[in-house]
């Protein structure tokens, strides 16, 4: 079973939803996206797979990279993606992905759905 996380060891989710799928005695993949950053292609695909209508759904809007960069009222796609790929602390996480499906583990039971 090739299964993926896109992991942020300091995110407690994160590690709570590693053990969860190690408990499950998956070993998937672990991407940790902050050393290094998913690709334009990448975030595009995931957004797709977790079935989101807008690149913003996968953005952690309380981040001050997001209002720094004054994101809030942005509605160019590829700006929002372009951001998450300069900085990846603004992706929603952890997201794991299986056979072409993802979900974002909060809480860390809904990646349960793509296994």
């Amino acid at each position: 079973m090739s299964v993926t996380i896109y992991h942020n060891s300091r995110c407690s989710k994160s590690r709570e939803t590693l053990a969860l799928l190690q408990s499950k005695s998956i070993e998937p993949t672990v991407v940790e996206y902050l050393k290094t950053p998913l690709t334009h292609d990448q975030i595009s695909t995931l957004i797709d797979q977790l079935g989101f209508s807008s690149a913003r759904d996968l953005m952690r809007t309380k981040e001050t990279e997001y209002k720094t960069l004054n994101l809030k009222d942005e509605t160019n796609e590829t700006t929002l993606i372009n951001a998450m790929v300069e900085h990846p602390k603004l992706i929603e996480r952890p997201i794991v992905e299986h056979n072409g499906k993802a979900a974002i583990g909060r809480p860390p039971e809904n990646v349960l759905s793509v296994l």
